[in-house]
């Protein structure tokens, strides 16, 4: 399951799966610690009416998950023509407070009045093994409190209208002990008042009230994430007395204005680059990290998520950004990227929000010699962005504030960490995490990055520094025919230690974007004719959903040995970017069109799809899907030249 709604401020973000239930909420960073647990079922919402109970994922509800279409905030329509009730959810982060509200109409579907009672289930996961939680009810301001340490969750709500709050509660052990969950004390329609718990534990509100025929009434169900419970209550107590439908109006407001305060982007896909654009601000932490992807489901099915900050991955989400205008997401992930980089000149594999150093799998040596574990092409992503950033904002003044502590010890490291035999880039592992060796790719990034650095020297009067790196990076470009067979770019080589050369020929849709995105070739140059021909031919619409593979003989999340690989968003578009950069419109617009076509009803982007059904596999939404779904329309946009 991915996540088709996601919300955020910048500290809290909370992940919605295809039952509109809440199924992540990391605090207080997005994407570092996950207060509940993917691997068991999650928040639940139930429904009791005419002495009939159904939980809203239980198979009996019609479900459609949607955001709005220019805010973070939630569309969701539950209906259940056994009870005869609807449930309209409009869920959003608070734009002041770290909030998760659920704005909660519920319609009686029948003509008769009826007794209608709403349970709210929550179930959160702070200590990292369900031990020592505690839940429990406090009474004098009537809230559930779930807490561990500095975590407090406080939990409340109440009816819009009169503001009436629940009735009753109910405070248990959740799966530990042969325990399933106090969920299971709902279905009857009321609660034990069990007033608290500790281990594993979950909690569980009722809001009880008589519906005439066809009518509604409104609860507003909040979340309250803090790092006392005294800061917790004191929001509380606010929101008990305030009209929810303000909170509301002032987060659609707040999202509405930081899309009107950058560029207009035409009206070419609209709505799928107003979503590209909420979903890609959802992931960036306001301290700079710019997260993946926030959907932990790919857990269940590996040994770790997305949930790091990788260089590369940021500048591409923050790109498009900057494109239209977008600067302080991206002047804050560069503050984190000088903040983290190595004392000598490199950023590491991925890193975590809070700065610490991520997971890996790249090692230490490679064959019998010490390697660093990096990916060149990261280092080479931020000092690019940066040239990116200034080209729209002029900002010198950020420029000049970077350039000492991080534009130069990156682009001195860049410019040493070639091989003499090659006068290329020594061997990194390449974009995909997957290959040790000297790409095309990587070669390309730092070609533009060392140019980059070479422009940024000149704008703060550092003109020794800028004859420095555009002599190496001109070195380096002179050299790229070493990377070409057959007239084409090919993946790359491995310098051997006796001196050869180790060819890696296959195809890879980074072969070709990096020599005309990054390089600058011109686009009729003949080695990228020729390598868009071998695109064509081994990664366009090789399985029957259509697409393209990002490589031929891609085994990630492959459902379908038959095939090379899945067709994956970021690289279908690279080809489409290709095809408009080449006068190729038509080319183009159909696989943009057919992008657009892969999106969840939300407009949620996959990262890529199962080869003859198309459904979504790996985590949704990805933030580099989306990022290159806004950079195509944008590049479609542009005049025909």
């Amino acid at each position: 399951m991915g996540r088709p709604v996601v919300l955020s401020n910048g500290q809290l973000f909370v992940g919605l799966d295809e039952s509109g239930l809440v199924h992540d909420f990391y605090y207080p960073y997005v994407g570092l610690e996950n207060l509940t647990n993917a691997r068991s079922i999650q928040h639940k919402i139930g429904v009791w009416a005419d002495g009939q109970f159904s939980w809203t994922d239980s198979g009996d509800w019609e479900i459609k998950v949607d955001f709005e279409v220019d805010a973070l905030v939630s569309d969701i329509s539950m209906t259940s023509s056994k009870l005869g009730i609807t449930l309209h959810l409009q869920d959003f982060i608070d734009s002041i407070h770290n909030a998760l509200i659920r704005h909660i109409t519920i319609t009686n579907d029948q003509e008769n009045e009826r007794d209608v009672r709403l349970f709210m289930h929550q179930v959160f996961q702070i200590s990292r093994a369900g031990r020592a939680d505690t839940a429990l009810y406090v009474p004098d301001d009537h809230y559930i409190l779930d807490y561990k340490g500095r975590y407090c969750l406080l939990i409340a709500g109440k009816f819009g209208g009169d503001n009436e709050a629940f009735d009753q509660y109910a405070v248990g052990n959740y799966a530990i002990e042969g325990k399933a969950g106090t969920f299971t004390d709902a279905e009857d329609g009321e609660l034990s008042g069990n007033a608290v718990e500790h281990g594993g534990v979950d909690s569980v509100l009722r809001f009880r009230k008589h519906i005439r025929g066809g009518q509604s009434e409104v609860v507003d169900y909040w979340i309250v994430a803090a790092s006392s419970q005294s800061d917790a209550q004191l929001i509380h107590n606010d929101y008990k007395h305030k009209n929810m439908e303000d909170r509301l109006r002032a987060t659609r407001q707040y999202w509405q204005l930081w899309l009107g305060s950058g560029k207009p982007v035409g009206e070419l896909h609209s709505r799928s680059v107003q979503h590209g654009l909420l979903i890609i601000k959802a992931h960036c932490d306001e301290r700079g990290s710019v997260l993946a992807s926030g959907d932990s489901s790919i857990f269940n099915y590996g040994r770790d998520y997305y949930c790091y900050c990788w260089p590369r991955d940021a500048m591409y989400a923050l790109w498009p950004l900057v494109r239209l205008g977008h600067f302080k997401e991206a002047k804050t992930f560069l503050d984190f990227a000088r903040d983290t980089m190595h004392k000598d000149g490199y950023l590491m594999h991925k890193y975590q929000p809070d700065r610490a150093i991520g997971s890996t799998w790249h090692p230490l040596v490679h064959g019998r010699n010490k390697e660093l574990a990096i990916q060149e092409d990261e280092t080479a992503s931020a000092v690019y962005l940066i040239g990116a950033y200034y080209e729209a904002s002029k900002d010198k003044i950020f420029v000049e504030n970077l350039y000492h502590s991080f534009v130069v010890p990156c682009a001195n490291f860049m410019s040493r960490f070639i091989d003499e035999a090659t006068g290329l880039p020594h061997a990194s592992y390449d974009l995909w995490e997957e290959k040790f060796l000297t790409s095309t790719y990587t070669v390309c990034t730092v070609i533009a990055a060392l140019e980059t650095a070479s422009t940024l020297a000149e704008v703060v009067d550092q003109p020794d520094d800028a004859l420095r790196w555009k002599r190496s990076a001109a070195s380096i470009r002179a050299g790229l025919d070493v990377l070409c067979r057959e007239g084409a770019f090919i993946k790359g080589f491995l310098l051997l230690e006796n001196g050869e050369l180790e060819y890696d020929t296959s195809a890879d849709m980074s072969n070709l974007y990096g020599p005309y995105m990054f390089a600058n070739l011109k686009i009729d140059d003949p080695r990228i004719v020729a390598t868009a021909r071998v695109m064509e031919e081994r990664l366009a619409n090789k399985t029957p959903s259509g697409g393209v593979l990002r490589h031929e003989s891609d085994g990630y999340f492959l459902t379908k040995p038959q095939y090379q690989g899945n067709p994956w968003i970021v690289s279908t578009l690279w080809l489409a970017q290709y095809y408009e950069a080449s006068g190729q419109r038509d080319k183009a617009s159909v696989l943009l069109d057919w992008s657009v076509a892969h999106e969840l009803p939300s407009g949620a982007l996959s990262e890529q799809f199962d080869p003859e059904t198309g459904a979504p596999l790996g985590v949704t939404p990805l933030v580099w899907s989306h990022a290159e779904m806004v950079n195509t329309v944008l590049d479609l946009n542009k005049p025909a030249v």
